[in-house]
């Protein structure tokens, strides 16, 4: 999705989003090398939802992404959890091969659409997790309807956004710190030739590498195969980050694991600009401050809840540090009812 969906205007800056939900397929030669099912839920009306079943037996995960990606950018990530558990993962609204709806952005409509899957699907008692933005949709379930779900895995995602009593960071604070990142150079057109070029422009941008499905369906194919146009308007992501509310209380078991300190990678850490990697460090320092202060108010106002930092990760924290974020999450995981 974004560089990290905590500086959110930053971060949708960096989104990787597109057009049509059959890229692949468009381009012919390229098919999906993740072991899952696909199908579509409706959950509004004239709203239907993409839904990855990687299949695995015990207690329901339900994977929820960032501002900016579909459920693909789990196809490295789900498999690793299905030895023990029935792992799915969900399309937003407005991404990927979902709808791409005029309305219901809200943080209370995106969770309603959430609970409208597990009904759908029949699911008992399941844990979501969620990346990023995705702390909003939990947080709203959590709130509204613990009696829905066992517990609550935030990755990256215990923003303001996700709880919000006053005592830690604003949106608004958190948006004017993240204009104040430099700007990564945007994929120019050699980095548009092929999805594997693309992919190779995000390595350099972020330093590390994405699933490469999470940029087909966040984009169009052209019928030479390469990347066309990106398929989710800008005014959607900007309907997602108006629409977040204040929670104040989560009522069910909760894990929050959080990149801190947060170190820059990619472009912005290494850029030849010595003025760029200055900058770059000084948001740093005032972005790992700010963070600092919001997960306090997080552990304080949620007394329940585990937080735990883990050093130098990148916002996209399940994919820079799989290891950990796995570990922690079997250790919860096993502990609750």
């Amino acid at each position: 999705m974004s560089r990290r969906t905590g500086s959110l205007v930053a971060a949708s800056s960096l989104v990787i989003a597109g057009f049509v939900p059959l890229a692949a397929q468009e381009a012919g030669a390229w098919k999906d090398p993740s072991l899952h099912r696909i199908s579509f839920v409706t959950v509004d009306k004239d709203v239907r939802l993409e839904v990855l079943d990687w299949g695995g037996s015990g207690r329901p995960l339900v994977l929820l992404t960032g501002l900016g990606n579909n459920a693909h950018v789990f196809d490295d990530f789900a498999p690793k959890l299905t030895p023990d558990y029935h792992v799915i993962a969900i399309t937003r609204r407005g991404y990927g091969a979902s709808t791409i709806a005029a309305s219901g952005y809200d943080a209370n409509r995106l969770g309603d659409d959430v609970l409208a899957v597990l009904d759908s699907l029949n699911l008992k008692d399941p844990v979501l997790v969620g990346h990023s933005i995705a702390g909003e949709e939990l947080s709203s379930v959590g709130s509204r309807h613990s009696e829905r779900v066992a517990g609550l895995v935030y990755l990256d995602a215990a923003y303001p956004y996700a709880f919000d009593n006053g005592k830690g960071i604003t949106m608004a604070e958190l948006n004017e710190l993240g204009k104040t990142i430099p700007a990564p150079p945007p994929p120019s057109g050699s980095d548009l030739t092929s999805y594997s070029a693309l992919e190779d422009w995000w390595v350099r941008v972020r330093g590390f590498r994405m699933p490469e499905a999470d940029f087909r369906q966040g984009r169009s194919t052209n019928s030479d195969g390469t990347p066309g146009e990106r398929r989710t308007p800008a005014n959607i992501p900007q309907m997602v980050l108006a629409g977040t509310s204040k929670f104040t209380e989560i009522k069910v078991p909760v894990l929050a694991l959080c990149a801190m300190p947060e170190a820059t990678r990619g472009y912005l850490r290494d850029s030849p600009n010595p003025d760029v990697r200055t900058a770059t460090q000084a948001y740093d320092t005032r972005y790992n401050v700010a963070k600092e202060k919001q997960l306090k108010s997080f552990q304080e106002g949620i007394p329940q809840a585990r937080v735990v930092r883990i050093a130098n990760a990148d916002h996209y924290i399940f994919i820079t540090n799989e290891v950990e974020v796995l570990a922690e999450m079997r250790d919860f995981l096993s502990k609750l009812k």
